[in-house]
């Protein structure tokens, strides 16, 4: 064990940073969580397929496979396989744009924009720019000082949640379990807002949601890099 002069600690300032850091990463968790609850939210209303709860589209897969439905079956084998596609575009954007989120941002802004203004009555080409979009979203934020969030989906987070209240009612006193509510409240507000939007704009309210991105990608102007470096996946 070092001797207390020599022990290694954290300056004030450093914790200062920590902390400052902290807040905005889960300022930016929850401004994210609004853009994927606000998405989802528009396209399940518009087509009756989830955009970013593969949760859902997965049983949903299931059932439709134990009833035989193919058709049904084949467009969410293709939902999530590009979910998946998503998310791998989403790390390369990230990684091609040094880590920064503006790129991917407006990566995902013109991505839902397009889809609103897809001009055609055979709504699954905007779906699933739709969903791509949602799939890259997820390499904006993947942590915040250690801790991991969850932007498109919010089971884990619930999850985290109720394990971190066991421990409490234990008397067991860890941080950060508190703080897996903002992912879960920010898709809930944005859910509501993209369903009053969607009922009086239908699938072209994914202008807001693409509105949103763009504007979120310039307000991380004012993040620091080395902390946008920080939450990214690397």
């Amino acid at each position: 064990m070092l001797p207390s002069a020599t022990r290694p600690h954290a300056s004030p300032g450093h914790l200062h940073t920590q902390k400052w850091r902290g807040r905005i990463g889960l300022s930016l968790v929850a401004m994210l969580s609004v853009l994927a609850g606000m998405t989802d939210a528009i396209g399940f209303m518009a087509s009756g397929d989830f955009v970013s709860f593969m949760s859902g589209n997965t049983t949903r897969m299931a059932v439709a496979i134990s009833a035989g439905e193919l058709g049904l079956t084949l467009r969410l084998v293709i939902l999530i396989a590009t979910f998946i596609l998503g998310n791998a575009l989403g790390i390369i954007v990230s990684r091609l744009g040094r880590r920064r989120a503006l790129p991917l941002l407006l990566s995902i802004a013109t991505l839902l924009c397009a889809a609103a203004a897809w001009p055609y009555e055979t709504q699954l080409p905007a779906l699933l720019a739709a969903i791509i979009a949602m799939g890259m979203l997820n390499a904006a934020v993947e942590e915040v000082n250690g801790l991991p969030v969850g932007l498109t989906y919010v089971t884990g987070a619930l999850s985290r949640f109720g394990r971190g209240l066991g421990r409490w009612m234990l008397g067991e006193r860890r941080n950060g379990w508190r703080v897996q509510l903002i992912p879960w409240t920010g898709m809930f507000a944005g859910a509501v807002l993209g369903a009053v939007l969607e009922h009086h704009f239908g699938l072209k309210a994914l202008f807001a949601s693409g509105l949103l991105a763009a504007a979120l990608g310039l307000l991380s102007l004012k993040i620091p890099h080395r902390w946008q470096l920080g939450y990214m996946p690397r």
